[in-house]
């Protein structure tokens, strides 16, 4: 039980021993070689720290406010299809453990439950995730039933074209996962373009985030497009093996939009250190997929409860071990990437700031 867990990677070892092979590995692969899928966790370890000393941190606070919603951690949860392949209560519990979490889900397209089943589970906000499919009525459909039922933004995922290859699926002949791709191959829109996003505005008053970008030209285009936001997300390396890892392109699409609309992050995120370091590199939250899932395995509600906990926990102690006492004192000078510090960075921007 999750009672025992003291650090979010166990719950994908429990989940593991937990579950059928075939539901754990669909939920546990990425594309291909899996270079993507390592990466997006190794990378946070290349980002060295900064701490600040005697600072009065005996009040620190990790909330935050994104899309002009106030909640207790900039730490949210991703998409993510079929929760009932991890537990029989699906998304519904999952969403009980948001709200209790006082953060935000995003519910997928794919979900198990429906998105009334879910908005009626507990209260909180809630953003939808959505792909276009070729017949724009089913997508129109989709849109109005997430503002019927109190849905507070759309969220499109526009790096799914097609699905990824995925060879654990494969070996596994997967029959969730080959309906899913068959489903994603005859309703997905290969044609879908920045025209089409322009379309959904359209359609809609709910905020638009973009899912999928992993670089600055793209960026720029989004917010042209007139994005609400932008999710730097390599889909959980489940798409394209050998892009980068989201953490690596993320201060690249921060500089691109230059504060016009806010940046979050997924991929690989697993400590409240990796939380941090994501902040500091300009993303105004973050969202974890994997996690939730194998919490959700775990100890079903009460997993992913004690998981958003935990890592709530670990930022708060970061926040304090680093001298900050809320979410937005946060900055650049905070952490010192790979490249600074191979390349014997004297951090003069550092030098120069604000004590």
């Amino acid at each position: 039980m999750s009672k025992d867990v003291v650090k979010v990677d166990e719950f994908e070892a429990l989940a593991k021993k937990k579950m059928p092979k075939m539901a754990f590995d669909y939920y546990a692969s990425g594309a291909e070689d899996e270079y993507t899928l390592q990466q997006n966790r190794d990378a946070f370890s290349r980002i060295r720290l900064r701490p600040r000393i005697l600072v009065d941190v005996s009040s620190v606070n990790t909330s935050t406010t994104v899309l002009g919603f106030r909640i207790a951690m900039p730490i949210m949860v991703a998409p993510a299809a079929l929760h009932k392949l991890a537990h029989p209560e699906g998304e519904v519990a999952t969403a009980r453990a948001v709200s209790a979490a006082d953060t935000i889900m995003i519910l997928s397209t794919t979900s198990s439950c429906s998105m009334e089943e879910v908005a009626a589970a507990a209260p909180g906000v809630r953003f939808f995730q959505l792909y276009v499919y070729k017949d724009r009525q089913i997508s129109q459909h989709l849109v109005r039933r997430a503002e019927d039922a109190g849905f507070s933004a759309l969220v499109l995922t526009v790096d799914t074209p097609r699905l990824g290859r995925r060879e654990a699926d494969l070996k596994n002949k997967s029959t969730g996962s080959s309906m899913l791709a068959s489903w994603a191959d005859k309703l997905f829109d290969r044609s879908l373009s920045w025209k089409d996003v322009k379309w959904l505005k359209s359609i809609t008053k709910l905020p638009i985030i973009l899912k999928g970008i992993l670089n600055g030209e793209d960026a720029i285009l989004a917010v042209q497009a007139g994005a609400a936001g932008i999710m730097v997300s390599n889909h959980g390396a489940r798409q394209l093996d050998y892009v980068p890892p989201t953490i690596s392109i993320l201060e690249e699409v921060v500089k691109a939009v230059g504060g016009q609309v806010p940046v979050f992050v997924d991929g690989g995120i697993r400590r409240g250190t990796d939380v941090f370091k994501a902040l500091a590199l300009g993303a105004s939250g973050v969202f974890v997929g994997r996690p939730s899932v194998f919490g959700l395995a775990v100890d079903g509600e009460a997993g992913v409860k004690k998981m958003l906990e935990m890592l709530r926990d670990e930022l708060e102690r970061t926040m304090t071990l680093m001298g900050v006492c809320s979410v937005d004192q946060i900055s650049r000078h905070h952490v010192e990437t790979e490249h600074e510090y191979n390349n014997g960075c004297n951090c003069s921007h550092h030098m120069h700031s604000k004590l």
